[in-house]
């Protein structure tokens, strides 16, 4: 099993987790986050005030899939989340030793 961790640009989730959903992937996890990386954030005005923006609001997607739905789902999230500009954001993979579902105590690729 793998965990895909996406952190993209918050208007683009309903996009992801449609293209997440068509694909048969049920069950992900959602969180809003804030970060940077070489976008560096940015400068505003604010009542005449000019201040740093350094961590930007970006949401962090999080789906547990069988091995060999890895390279499919990170296709499916990377297309879903570009616009071409800088900031789109980055997907990550890890191993997964277990899961275990607590209602059941289905272990392994069962529980998801």
């Amino acid at each position: 099993m793998k965990k895909v961790e996406a952190i993209i640009k918050p208007f683009k989730l309903d996009e992801v987790k449609e293209a997440l959903t068509a694909a048969g992937i049920i069950g992900m996890t959602v969180t809003e986050v804030r970060g940077f990386g070489r976008q560096k954030g940015h400068t505003e005005l604010y009542r005449g005030g000019e201040y740093t923006v350094d961590f930007l609001p970006k949401m962090k997607v999080e789906v547990v899939v069988p091995d060999e739905r890895v390279d499919r789902v990170v296709e499916l999230i990377a297309g879903a989340a570009k616009t071409g500009s800088i900031g789109d954001g980055k997907v990550f993979v890890s191993s997964l030793d277990d899961a275990v579902r607590i209602r059941t105590g289905e272990h392994g690729e069962r529980a998801i």
